[in-house]
């Protein structure tokens, strides 16, 4: 990263930074000393390749601190020129399978290499972001896709302006053309992926407003970017293929923000347009959505109670299937909803407590023309239903779960956390997505069963992360007598990987 800082902007700009940080779904703790009487808190980079993320030309960077590795000085490189390298390492097993057929476990070794360069000039920068995603271990049985493997690509080359004061009129404004990564709010439906291997990208536009302490406002017209190849035999086999945007498809939005409403209170304001068409190299079931939504949340603080809210509607149509030749399109209306309520005490450790609930809606009808499946879009799902990678036991379709977590920092340098959830069925008749599970009767007991979740991470300095999980996934009637379910046996996921950053 450039070691020069971004201009530090007024103090009543910093409390805008805290409430970013939480929006982006990261966690503010102690950092490390950087003289013998100063302490500072600083927002950790999510465990994947960020450094992209950390500077921002309208709010400043200094939340984040600068890796003490650094390529920029141990280069000499003019400060004109920004310069970052990532690797992520990763090793997960599985024991057990919850999924249609399976059989036995799975191993996998994922790694993320990233390579970013950005010049900048006054309002101007130019950027590039390289990553390639790859593995090893995986084989025949492994079910390997585009989410694990996408083999030395560009995931961002843009063109940006920015200013924090047009016009003297107290607004700031940036304005980013090229191909870009998105993280929008609770990132629920637009993420930067984290845990998993492979990251989304967009072909676009997005302008940006700012409201220094009052609002922010984000526009966006885009292409997908479709990760190639995404066949699981080529992925096997190490084939590259060049991403490409899917030509046959748009995804366009606007996300409104407001900070410090009385009682501490914070809400977000959003509308998504997806229209998706067949693509050159495969079939889609030809989305058609408008997704509006809203959230409401306080963020934790020593002390007091926090809570967020979340209410998503979904509307449109989709083809009923993928297949060749299958015009058939269904009349799409679904919801999400999402609750927890939290209390971060005041104590060694600094725990905090929090009930969560989320409800997803599902049935999947085509003999009724309907579709009431929940579709998460392009968004993230790890930081509610557990790791990912080759486990990925649930997503944001036909669940019903409630749960709880308990998160502690037992160091400056060390967050830990325990999440225990229990899942059903939102709809009886339809299937439990990720396992591919369905009983169309609606006979078979609608309890998949729960997921109890650990997972610390030690973070040794500003450039070298550790982290460790375990999840145990307890069958319940569902997963178990399901035609087609595996054997009963529940299932142990467990992952370690460290974090890289120069």
């Amino acid at each position: 990263m450039n070691s020069q800082s971004q201009p530090t902007l007024p103090s009543r700009f910093g409390r805008v930074i805290g409430l970013l940080g939480i929006s982006a779904g990261v966690v503010i703790h102690p950092g490390p000393t950087h003289a013998a009487a100063e302490k500072k808190s600083y927002t950790q980079p999510p465990f994947a390749a960020f450094s992209s993320q950390m500077p921002d030309a309208l709010l400043g960077s200094y939340k984040y601190e600068r890796p003490v590795w650094n390529l920029h000085d141990a280069l000499g490189l003019p400060e004109w020129l920004s310069l970052s390298l990532e690797q992520r390492t990763r090793y997960e097993t599985m024991d057990g399978s919850f999924r249609k057929d399976g059989k036995g476990g799975d191993q996998q070794i994922p790694l993320q290499t990233d390579l970013w360069l950005e010049a900048h000039s006054e309002r101007w920068r130019l950027g590039g972001e390289f990553l390639d995603a790859r593995q090893f271990g995986a084989d025949k049985g492994s079910q390997i896709n585009n989410t694990h493997v996408d083999e030395a690509d560009f995931i961002q080359g843009y063109l940006a302006w920015s200013e924090q004061n047009l016009a003297h009129s107290g607004f700031g404004v940036e304005a980013i053309a090229g191909r870009q990564t998105l993280n929008f709010g609770s990132r629920r439906l637009i993420a930067r992926n984290a845990m998993r291997n492979t990251i989304n990208s967009f072909d676009g536009f997005r302008l940006r407003v700012v409201d220094y302490n009052r609002w922010q406002f984000n526009a966006f017209v885009t292409k997908p970017v479709g990760r190639y190849p995404n066949d699981s035999e080529q992925l096997l086999d190490h084939f590259h293929s060049f991403d490409e945007p899917e030509e046959q498809a748009w995804f366009s939005g606007g996300f409104f923000e407001v900070y410090d409403l009385p009682g501490k209170l914070n809400a977000e304001l959003y509308l998504y347009h997806l229209a998706e068409g067949d693509r050159k190299r495969s079939q889609t079931r030809n989305r058609r959505y408008f997704t509006p939504g809203m959230r409401w949340y306080i963020k934790p603080a020593k002390g007091e109670f926090d809570f967020q809210s979340e209410t998503i509607g979904q509307f449109g149509t989709v083809r009923a299937t993928k297949e060749s030749g299958d015009g058939k399109d269904l009349d799409h209306s679904a919801w999400y909803q999402h609750l927890d309520v939290g209390y971060t005490f005041d104590m060694p450790w600094t725990p905090r407590f929090a009930f969560e609930y989320d409800y997803a809606s599902g049935d999947h009808d085509p003999k009724d023309n309907k579709d009431q499946q929940f579709d998460t879009l392009f968004g993230a799902r790890r930081f509610e239903f557990g790791p990912t990678g080759i486990y990925g036991a649930f997503a944001r379709s036909n669940i019903n779960t409630p749960g709880y977590r308990i998160g502690f920092n037992p160091h400056r340098s060390v967050q830990a956390f325990v999440s225990h959830r229990f899942y059903w069925l939102a709809e009886d008749k339809d299937s439990w997505t990720t396992a591919g599970l369905r009983d169309k009767t609606g006979k078979t007991n609608n309890f998949i069963g729960q997921q109890l979740e650990m997972s610390a991470r030690w973070n040794c300095n500003s450039s070298l992360n550790f982290e460790t999980g375990w999840a145990h996934l307890f069958k319940g009637p569902f997963a178990k007598t399901t035609a087609g379910a595996p054997d009963s046996q529940d299932v142990d996921y467990f992952y370690v990987q460290s974090q890289l950053r120069f």
